[in-house]
């Protein structure tokens, strides 16, 4: 007997081939299945005779002759269906919490949620379903029909090797030499935490990292407690980080643990490095350790200015601009060159704000402090517990947006003795240029000091009211405030 269903379509399991049609008016799905997978996936007996119709309806079906399942009264475990496993939260977990924000970058740490996901209705996902058993049916039939498998003793295939060979100088190589020097630190405090990265500078236990990544160990009376910093090494193994020094300007810190025999990481020279090179950034971000990314030297000498997470001070970088994707978790992580040399340690990234649709983490925006600034900084430290940066001892107008930076007019903007003052520049002078570089404001004037070390001459240009343009010595002086 043949009905016609409510859906308008029929199904006929032909007695003769391995084959189930299901037809719906236009559209017909011919599926190369095995008969008794056939049966059992839609429910009749083994001993369901071939040759016979289908009546998917079921309508007049009775208990003494049975068909199968009503077709309106899909099984317990559909055939076609996938279990779904949730995806981890990582906005959970005690490593995911980023180290506090510095103001003076649109950062947005929010997490990152896909606002465009496309969701896949029921019937298109049974679409989807049935077009790949159909395919896999096909594809199963065909080779049937000709005798054989589809890793058939005879069948021609492409060579491969069982090894896979690595250049030295591949990621995959220069993440194996790096990653066994890479930290990740974590700062634990009443009021929440962080966590962010290091390298081994010394193999006797001296690590680099950010400023910003221990602050939260500090307490109001400026010394660290106990029991706060945790530094935990490639190998899982976690130990108690001691602050050597840190200086807020360069956003810099060494902290010391008690171990030796660590494998210190070679340092490059920043100054060489060009605009294209490769670099791969290694971290934890999200407190996920050991974590690699690969990009490009995008710009250099990018002035990035940011608040100090602990209280007023600001750090002025230099930096290395680059892609290579870099999340909150990586601070203090170095950043390698294509031969697995230091050549950067990496601090900050660029967020679109709230106001363009808040999207947190990397935007291929990554900046990361110069080496040889680093190296400087973190010799000092480690010899007298403070470092000093250059100044030529002037106040700036904040107020003044540029072109160059300007002298402020209050008492004392120029400190008396300073390498300004002996230069002869006065209240309200216009400083254009360092070096014949030209400077667009107050921040990259201080940056472009801040590359250089104490005692540094540099050459200042600059106008005074509406004269012309001159130009001044003057030797740089060291400052540890």
């Amino acid at each position: 007997m043949e009905a016609t269903p409510a859906a308008g379509g029929r199904g006929v399991v032909a007695g003769d081939s391995s084959l189930l049609i299901l037809s719906n008016y236009t559209d017909t799905l011919v599926l190369a299945l095995d008969e008794a997978d056939i049966l059992k996936q839609m429910g009749f007996s083994p001993d369901f005779k071939r040759s016979q119709e289908l009546d998917v309806s079921n309508e007049g079906q009775t208990p003494e002759t049975p068909h199968g399942p009503s077709i309106g009264t899909p099984p317990v475990t559909p055939w076609w269906s996938t279990p779904t496993t949730p995806l981890p939260d990582f906005s959970t977990s005690p490593m995911d919490t980023p180290p506090p924000t510095p103001a003076g970058l649109p950062v947005d740490f929010r997490p990152a949620i896909a606002k465009s996901t496309r969701r896949i209705g029921i019937p298109a996902a049974l679409a989807m379903a049935v077009l790949a058993g159909s395919v896999g049916g096909a594809i199963g039939f065909s080779a049937a029909q000709n005798g054989g498998s589809l890793f058939d003793i005879n069948a021609k295939l492409s060579s491969v090797k069982s090894v896979i060979e690595r250049r030295p100088d591949s990621v995959a190589a220069l993440a194996a030499r790096v990653i066994p020097s890479v930290v990740s630190i974590t700062t634990t405090t009443p009021d929440g935490g962080g966590t962010g990265s290091g390298f081994v500078l010394r193999s006797d236990g001296y690590l680099l990292t950010n400023n910003h990544v221990v602050a939260d160990a500090i307490g109001s009376d400026g010394t660290q407690m106990a029991g706060v910093l945790k530094v935990q090494l490639s190998n899982g193994r976690t130990l108690d980080g001691q602050i050597v020094g840190r200086d807020a300007s360069y956003d810099l810190a060494v902290v010391k643990v008690a171990v030796t025999g660590l494998t210190a990481l070679a340092l490059g020279d920043s100054d060489k490095i060009q605009v294209g090179d490769p670099v791969i950034a290694i971290g934890s971000p999200l407190g996920l350790s050991g974590t690699v990314t690969t990009g490009i030297i995008s710009a250099k000498n990018r002035a990035v200015t940011t608040s100090g997470s602990t209280g007023p001070a600001n750090s002025f970088i230099n930096a290395l601009q680059t892609d290579a994707a870099i999340n909150p978790g990586n601070s203090g992580g170095p950043l390698v060159d294509a031969s697995g040399a230091v050549i950067g340690v990496n601090s900050a990234i660029a967020s679109l704000g709230s106001s363009f649709g808040g999207q947190s983490g990397s935007i291929g925006l990554g900046f990361a402090i110069p080496i040889n600034q680093a190296k400087r900084t973190a010799e000092e430290l480690i010899r007298t517990g403070v470092s000093s940066h250059p100044i030529i001892g002037v106040s700036l107008d904040a107020s003044f947006q540029g072109p160059g930076a300007r002298i402020a007019t209050t008492p004392g903007s120029v400190s008396a003795g300073s390498p300004a003052a002996k230069a002869g520049l006065l209240p309200g002078d216009l400083i254009l240029a360092i070096d014949g570089k030209r400077v667009a404001n107050s921040d990259e004037l201080i940056v472009a000091i801040r590359t250089h070390s104490p005692g540094d001459r540099v050459v200042l240009t600059y106008i005074r009211g509406k004269s012309a343009e001159r130009k001044v010595d003057v030797t740089l002086a060291g400052s540890t405030k």
